[in-house]
């Protein structure tokens, strides 16, 4: 099944364009287009804030890091400020998604 996106009015993927794809392309009804997308993203959410790394096929993986506490600067004032201990996510792309964007660099450069 081909999915095309030539409706998306923004640059941007939102989730509401997702379960409008998901209604016009693959039948389902509004409602379930919805829930479907918010079930998804819901559970690769509380995957992550339960420590645990989501890897999506041929797309790529969601992993969370610990960064240390740190110092920093204030930009505007140059004042030392304490940066505190945090998690955060990252996100390293599948070969499979490295190889298809490299692939339209010839194609979209107009």
């Amino acid at each position: 099944m081909e999915i095309s996106f030539e409706s998306l009015e923004t640059p941007a993927l939102t989730k509401a364009q997702l379960a409008e794809l998901l209604f016009d392309q693959i039948g389902l009804n509004k409602r379930e287009s919805k829930d479907m997308i918010d079930a998804f993203f819901d559970l690769i959410s509380q995957k992550l804030v339960d420590g645990e790394d989501v890897k999506i096929s041929g797309f790529g993986n969601f992993q969370i890091r610990t960064k240390a506490a740190r110092p920093g600067r204030n930009p505007r004032t140059g004042e030392s400020i304490p940066i505190e201990a945090r998690r955060v996510v990252t996100f390293h792309a599948s070969h499979k998604l490295k190889e298809h964007i490299q692939g339209t660099l010839g194609t979209d450069a107009e």
